[in-house]
This record gives C-alpha cells, sequence and structure tokens, in this order.
C-alpha cells in the first residue's frame, strides 16, 4: 500500500485574535502544501484541494479548491459567536490538522450600550497627562456555565476584569486606530472566571491613543473628548439557556488606584487608594463607528529581560540595564513598605560623565516654541499588601534603562523584569553568516522593528510612537523577511485610508491623531503631502500582495492610491519651484512631470556634511529647498507601480493610461535632472545615482556610468555611504546589481561613521535615527530606535544569502537563488517561511569552490544562479550544487 503524501499545514483565517482567532462572517482561508515531498511525486503545484468545514449548528460543508492562499469563504456568512472548525487535503494526503475559529459579535447584534465614567466631562478638561483611569462595574448573577465569551472595546484603552481575573492577554486594547471611521473589538474566553452565583464585571479604561498625547510635541488626540467602553459578556449555561450581561444603564463608575495614565508621559498608581464611591455611568454619551474584527495579531507581552546590571547612584538613585532598548514597561515585584513611592524614569541612554539616566536628546523644539521635555514617567505607592505588584499596563515605553528612586527602601535586581511588549507578530525568516558583526547587525535591526510594532509601524517608541508613512514604506520588504506582517499591515492600510484628505494627500503618519485633514493647521497642512511618505499607500500594498499573493488588498487600496498619485500629478503639473521660475517664467515642457513645486522631507537624515547647512538664522530653509528630483523620481515609481496595479485588477484602460504617464515622468526626470552625455545627476548626490539605478530612471546606456559616479562618491567620502532614509535601502543592492559587490560590502563593513557598524561599536542595540545617534564622545541624538536605516539587512538576506523572489512572482511561486560571496564571509545561511512553505538556503566556500544547498517548498520553482554566471533550474526538494 503507498505510503500517504504529509499532510497540508499552518491552516489560517485573515483575521487576528488573542487566545483564538476571531473573525468577520467570510473569512478568507490559506493553508501550506505538504511540506515533506520526499514521499510522492505525483502532486503538481495545482492540486486541487478538499475543504471541509463544520459550523456550529449547521451540517458539514466541502468545498474543492486550486488555490491554497486567501481562498474564499466556500459557505453562508457566519452568525455572531459562531464556532468553526476546518481542515484541508490534497488529491493523496491525510487531512490536515483541524484549525478552530470563531465569528465574533457582528456590528449589527451589538445590544450593549456605550457607557462613559459619571466624572469624564470634568476629566476631559484636565491636560492629558494628568487624567485618572476610571473603574466601570457591574453585577450579575448566573448559574452554572459552560462557556462564556466576552466581547469588548472602548474609545481609551481598557482592561476588562471578570470577578477580579484578567480577560484575555491583550495589551493596549483596543488598539491604535482612526477612530472616526474604524474601531476594533476583542473576543475573550472567560469561561474559568465565571461562577454559578453572583459575579463582577469590571473594566478599567484611559486615555489611551483616543485621547491622550501624540507626536514630539505631545499634543492631545483628537478623535473625542469622552472616553467610553461597550462590552457584552455572553453566557451559554449548563441547563441549555443563554444569559447576556451588557453595558447599559445600571452599571457604575468610581476612582481607582491608576491615579494618571498616558501612553506617553506614564502611569502613577496608588495601591493605598480604595475604589471610590460609585456613581451611575453616562449612557450613549459619545458616537462612534461601527464595531470591526481586526486583521492583526495582538499586541501583549512577548518577553520578558532580567536586569543586566543594577547600579546606585551616589544622590541615592539606582539605574536599571536590561541590555536591550525595546518598547515595553518594567514589572516591579518589590513595593516595599506600606507608603513607600518607587518614581521610575524610562530612556535610552546614560550620561557618559555621570552614569545617569539621560532623555534631553529627545526633547523637542520647533522655530518659535518652547522646548517640549520628554517625559517617560512611572510612579508606584505601596500598600503593603503581600504579592503586590506594579505593572503599568496603561501606558508603554521605548527604553533600555530606567532610573528608580524610593528613598532609603533598597532594591533588589531580583524585584525588576522588562516586560517586552509589542504586536504578537509571528518570525518567518532567519539569517546567519560566518561574520559576527552582521549576525549582531540582523539582530540589531530586527530589535528596532519590533520595538515600533507596538499596534502600528511607528518611526520611534519613545519621542513620536507614529505611523509614519515613510518609515514603513521603505523597511517593509525587510519586514515581510522577518515576520508575518500581512495582517497587522492591513489593519495599518486601512488607517491611511481613513486619514486621506478630500484632496487626495495621505497623512504623514497614520493614524493621525492631530487629525490634519479636520483642523486646518497651516504648518501641518503645507507639510503633508510628501513623496516618499505618502506614496506608502501605492508602494506597501503593492509589496504586500507581491509578499502575499493579497490581490483583494489592491482592491480595497485602489481608489485611495488613485486619488494620491492624481493628486500629485496635478501638483506636478501646477506647482513650480521657484528657483524653475527664475529660471524661466514660462514652464518648458518636461516641467509638467516635474514634482518640485510642493513640501517633500527629502531624503532626510543623510550624513551630516552630505547637505549644504541651511542659512544662519534660518533653521527651516531646509523645508523650502528644491527637492525635485527626489519628488519627481517617487512619482515616477508610483504611477508606473499603480499602472502595474491596475494590470492585476484587470483595469487595462488604467494600466495603459498611468504606464503612459510614467514614461513621461521618467523622460521629465532624465531631462531635468541627468546629463545624457555624462551619466551625472544635477544634484550629484549618492542618493540621486541609487534612485537611478534602483527605479530604473537611468536609460541603459548610462547605467554603467551612473554606477560608476556613484562608487566614485563613495571611493571619495572614505567608502563611507552618504544616503539617508529614502535610498539606503537601496544603496547595497545597487552597487552589487552594477557590477561593484566588493564596494558594497567595504561601505557595509565599514567601521567609522556614518555606517552601521560604527553604530554597534558605539553600542547600539537598536537602529539609530542619525548615523551619529551617539557621538564619538558618547553624547546621544535624537531618537535611537528608529528602524529605516535597518532596512540594509534585506541586503543579507537578497545578497548575502542570495535568496530574493523573481521579478514578476506573486507570494515566492518562482525565487531566485543568487548568492553574492565575498572574502570576509565563508558562509551564510537562512530560511523564508513563504505563504507556499519554508525555503531555506545554505552556502559555504572551500577555496575557490561555492557549495551551496536549496530547498525548495511544494508549489515553487527555483532559479539558481551561481557566482560564475551559470544558472540552473530546481523543482520542489532540494537541491544541490557545488561550482
Amino acid at each position: 500500500m503507498a505510503t500517504p503524501a504529509p499532510s497540508p499545514y499552518d491552516l489560517t483565517i485573515d483575521f487576528g485574535g488573542d487566545q483564538f482567532p476571531v473573525s468577520g462572517p467570510c473569512p478568507r482561508l490559506s493553508w501550506k502544501p505538504p511540506s515533506d515531498i520526499s514521499a510522492y511525486t505525483e502532486i503538481s503545484a495545482h492540486t486541487d484541494h478538499e475543504l471541509e468545514l463544520h459550523v456550529e449548528g449547521r451540517p458539514p460543508v466541502t468545498a474543492r479548491t486550486g488555490e491554497h492562499l486567501y481562498v474564499d469563504w466556500p459557505a453562508a456568512p457566519l452568525t455572531s459567536g459562531a464556532c468553526v472548525r476546518w481542515r484541508v487535503r490534497t488529491q493523496t494526503s491525510e487531512w490536515s490538522a483541524w484549525h478552530s475559529f470563531e465569528a465574533g459579535l457582528l456590528d449589527e447584534d451589538w445590544s450593549a450600550r456605550w457607557i462613559t465614567p459619571a466624572d469624564d466631562p470634568e476629566h476631559a478638561r484636565l491636560a492629558p497627562g494628568t487624567r485618572p483611569a476610571r473603574i466601570l462595574r457591574t453585577t450579575f448573577a448566573t448559574t452554572e456555565v459552560v462557556r462564556a465569551r466576552l466581547y469588548s472595546t472602548a474609545l481609551g484603552v481598557y482592561e476588562a476584569f471578570v470577578n477580579g481575573e484578567r480577560a484575555g492577554a491583550v495589551e493596549l486594547a483596543p488598539g491604535s486606530t482612526s477612530y472616526d471611521r474604524t474601531l476594533y473589538a476583542q473576543a475573550a474566553d472567560v469561561t474559568s472566571a465565571v461562577r454559578a452565583g453572583a459575579n463582577t464585571l469590571e473594566i478599567l479604561l484611559s486615555d489611551g491613543w483616543f485621547r491622550g498625547q501624540v507626536g514630539a510635541f505631545r499634543k492631545p488626540a483628537g478623535w473625542g473628548e469622552l472616553l467610553a467602553t461597550r462590552a457584552e459578556l455572553h453566557l451559554e449555561l449548563a441547563n441549555g439557556t443563554r444569559q447576556v450581561v451588557r453595558t447599559d444603564e445600571h452599571w457604575a463608575s468610581s476612582p481607582g488606584s491608576v491615579l494618571q495614565a498616558d501612553l506617553m508621559d506614564g502611569q502613577i498608581t496608588d495601591f493605598r487608594a480604595a475604589a471610590g464611591a460609585e456613581r451611575p455611568v453616562l449612557v450613549d454619551a459619545v458616537a462612534a463607528p461601527a464595531i470591526d474584527w481586526s486583521p492583526a495579531p495582538p499586541v501583549r507581552r512577548v518577553e520578558d529581560r532580567p536586569v543586566s546590571s543594577l547600579v546606585q547612584l551616589p544622590d541615592g538613585a539606582w539605574i536599571a540595564d536590561f541590555g536591550q532598548n525595546a518598547s515595553g514597561w518594567i514589572t516591579l515585584t518589590d513595593l516595599g513598605p506600606a507608603g513607600t513611592r518607587t518614581v521610575i524614569d524610562y530612556g535610552e541612554h546614560l550620561d557618559p560623565a555621570t552614569g545617569d539616566l539621560t532623555t534631553s536628546h529627545l526633547d523637542c523644539q520647533r522655530t518659535g516654541d518652547p522646548v517640549t521635555v520628554f517625559v517617560q514617567h512611572d510612579e508606584a505607592v505601596s500598600s503593603g499588601a503581600p504579592g503586590e505588584v506594579f505593572e503599568p499596563r496603561h501606558t508603554v515605553h521605548g527604553f533600555r534603562y530606567a532610573r528608580l528612586r524610593r528613598g532609603d527602601v533598597p532594591l533588589e535586581a531580583s524585584g525588576l523584569t522588562m516586560r517586552v511588549v509589542h504586536t504578537d507578530l509571528r518570525p518567518t525568516g532567519t539569517f546567519a553568516c560566518s561574520h559576527p558583526d552582521l549576525n549582531r547587525l540582523h539582530e540589531v535591526a530586527r530589535w528596532s522593528f519590533r520595538g515600533n510594532t507596538v499596534d502600528v509601524p511607528t518611526d520611534c517608541p519613545t519621542r513620536e510612537r507614529i505611523g509614519w508613512t515613510g518609515d514603513y514604506q521603505v523597511f517593509f520588504p525587510s519586514a515581510a523577511r522577518l515576520y508575518d506582517v500581512s495582517g497587522f499591515t492591513r489593519k495599518w492600510l486601512r488607517s491611511v485610508r481613513d486619514d486621506q484628505l478630500d484632496d487626495g494627500r495621505i497623512a504623514n503618519f497614520s493614524p493621525d491623531g492631530r487629525r490634519i485633514k479636520f483642523r486646518g493647521d497651516p504648518r501641518l497642512d503645507m507639510m503633508t503631502g510628501s513623496a516618499g511618505w505618502g506614496d506608502a499607500v501605492v508602494l506597501v500594498p503593492w509589496e504586500l500582495y507581491a509578499t502575499y499573493g493579497d490581490r483583494r488588498e489592491l482592491a480595497a487600496n485602489w481608489d485611495a492610491m488613485v486619488r494620491w498619485v492624481e493628486w500629485a500629478l496635478t501638483t506636478a503639473r501646477t506647482a513650480r519651484h521657484p528657483s524653475r521660475v527664475a529660471r524661466s517664467a514660462e514652464p518648458l515642457p518636461h516641467e509638467e512631470f516635474l514634482w518640485d513645486g510642493s513640501f517633500h522631507w527629502g531624503e532626510w537624515c543623510e550624513p551630516k556634511g552630505t547637505q549644504p547647512a541651511p542659512p544662519p538664522g534660518d533653521p527651516d530653509a531646509w523645508m523650502t529647498t528644491d527637492k525635485g528630483e527626489v519628488g519627481t523620481a517617487f512619482l515616477y515609481r508610483s504611477t508606473s507601480t499603480l499602472a502595474r496595479i491596475a494590470e492585476v485588477l484587470g483595469r487595462n484602460a488604467e494600466a495603459a493610461r498611468y504606464a503612459g504617464l510614467a514614461e513621461r515622468v521618467k523622460e521629465a526626470w532624465r531631462t531635468e535632472f541627468l546629463d545624457d552625455e555624462t551619466g551625472r545627476t544635477s544634484v550629484d548626490t549618492q542618493a540621486s545615482y541609487v534612485r537611478a539605478l534602483a527605479l530604473g530612471l537611468a536609460p541603459e546606456k548610462l547605467r554603467d556610468a551612473v554606477a560608476a559616479r556613484l562608487a566614485e562618491l563613495i571611493v571619495a567620502s572614505g567608502h563611507h555611504l552618504g544616503t539617508g532614509f529614502l535610498s539606503t535601502a537601496d544603496l547595497l543592492p545597487a552597487l552589487a546589481d552594477s557590477g561593484h559587490a566588493d564596494l558594497a560590502y567595504q561601505v557595509l563593513l565599514q567601521r567609522t561613521s556614518p555606517s552601521w557598524l560604527a553604530m554597534l561599536d558605539r553600542g547600539a542595540t537598536t537602529i539609530w535615527e542619525e548615523w551619529d545617534g551617539v557621538d564619538e564622545n558618547g553624547a546621544a541624538h535624537e531618537s535611537l530606535n528608529h528602524y529605516s536605516k535597518g532596512a540594509v539587512i534585506g541586503f543579507l538576506h537578497t545578497h548575502t544569502l542570495g535568496l530574493r523572489q523573481a521579478e514578476g512572482s506573486v507570494a515566492w511561486e518562482r525565487f531566485v537563488v543568487a548568492p553574492v560571496p565575498h572574502p570576509s564571509l565563508s558562509w551564510a545561511r537562512g530560511t523564508f517561511d513563504s505563504p507556499r512553505g519554508t525555503i531555506a538556503v545554505d552556502w559555504r566556500t572551500e577555496g575557490d569552490a561555492l557549495h551551496l544547498t536549496v530547498e525548495v517548498p511544494l508549489t515553487c520553482t527555483a532559479t539558481i544562479v551561481l557566482p560564475n554566471g551559470k544558472e540552473l533550474t530546481a523543482g520542489p526538494g532540494q537541491f544541490r550544487t557545488s561550482s
């Protein structure tokens, strides 16, 4: 008898969830083909799959499909709370393991009312950062319970408790969204917490992203004035009946022990403060969007880290070093005798002279305004009760170090733990090589990304903590190699669409708590609509589709993409930079496609000295400098990408139109910024040559000259890079792909600043915003956890390891393995858990010979390109070769 083939695995739906996945009415289904193909050969890449679905209360359903990614729901839409089990098999395999999920409480079925703490109108008048959290409570009686589900959400940040037991493991629920249009709920299994007889249901509610401070200047978020929560507890009783406990006018609110709570400033808890007098809640005092269920994994406490060192300063304060810059908070288990106040300040750096915590590098000042002092500050006051633990779950901090003060009460390292808190993303990629510094760089960049995934992709977990669009569009390809970011990204893109301005511009960051589309702040308005930032609405969905095969996400973002590109095209046609007006009163013909007349952030954070300093006394002069080269390059990139998206969506007329416009933009870039004889750009920066190569702007006849000039500039700078946010990720690939691989490795392995290894040599555990984030004197500058420049690790995967997706491939159906070895390396290995299965690459050198092993998943084919240029094709299974 033939041995059955291994089964499909990694069954998933396109929704997130905490204790179990929670979906809307029609989830899409995905799985991976069997991983071990050695037992059979007859299954093709397009094998039919058979599905079996069991929906509670319905007859089983079977279906067939030739796909295995984002398969449309093959049955009647789910109803609220439906429990589902499903499995899948191929024609010759065994059934997969069962996968289970539940439908959430759908919006039309919510009967709970929005409730607001009784004194919240008074709290709304307090400054953000000084407002307390409030307890909302009800009691109920029930009989024996066989299943209990709590569905809950809030305008604010909340925790729910049943009889004192916390519901679920989600942190900072319901997360960061554009609250005027999108609100997600959470579901928790609380069966074990409900008991026969009397029960208490409590919700602790604070400002969170909804009403707390936002951004570097700590302005209040503008989503609403009053906090509110909405919850339903659904009980299935042993006697066969059902019972629902819901938020309504019978709830009460009261003060609690959390005296202040803000996501940026911190949390103050006094455990001596007993729950205050209860007052009836306000009912339906707020308006909120329909409730939905998130596609993203939740924010959780992902990892615990002990103290690496604990040192007492001469003034009595303690400095705790956790050895790693991360996002989260400290858990304190030894609070001292009753009345002991422990004051905790968090930061990324220590003063090299005193050893004390310093955060002044994170202070901010806008021209004409006072300094906004950076603060991350928690306080805990002990009640003296045994087992008391301080864990400030209504805030989050970016830090490596903490300074603790508690008078004469001793402090022990064993009582301190760093809780690393961020979205619980599933790892998908590994990399290791023979060079320890490159392994460390990979780890540092990975930590930097982790610290910036607290529900949305942020720029930094300290100073601003907002979802800057440019940062994520630069890092996304690297992020998608490290983690499964499909649901995380789809959730964020919904906010990008929600925040889009009426004229088509994309907000600089999303969710946009400043609500620029409504507030009309002249300065913010002027700075909205930048190349490389707003283009995220086109570039991120395209990369998402290419990586995971999610065509529906292209359709979901289509209108927003078109509005953005049309705004940029219109701006290019109607606005001119003053320098071109001075050149000629009437625009030259090609200027119709130069995007130079509106604000651009430009390359941003190029190494100091790369660009001319602003005129004395005019620090904001950079805002009006000509950045048309950058703008026009990205206009070409987005317009040409939009044409490709239109083609995928079957919009043939739009595909032809945008392809034609892209050609006009490219020709305008060449006319204005590229010398047709020498291949030099008019701005003559490393970044401009990287763009010319990476974005396909340089004509074929000039590519060698463009690459040579890029190499010449790098050599002239002592083998240092001169790029910033927008082009650094493409620098090394552009060099390697144009015949300058040795120079790419010289830049990568450069030890003096500006360079990645200089960061490591100066103690970086995350990527810095500035190349000299810590200068040669040990002083800190700007953010020390800004992941954008960490996109260099993409080169480690695509070139050092040699694994990249083939041009035109979707969801890794075809990939290329083309290692780019260097004398400093003797081996590299890595894996990528692609949507089709795990790809593994392992190479090593022995003398002049390279030995290569590749694992190819079932529905993939690989092209192997050896260093000598020889190409081979590999089908599913293990492939070995030497050259």
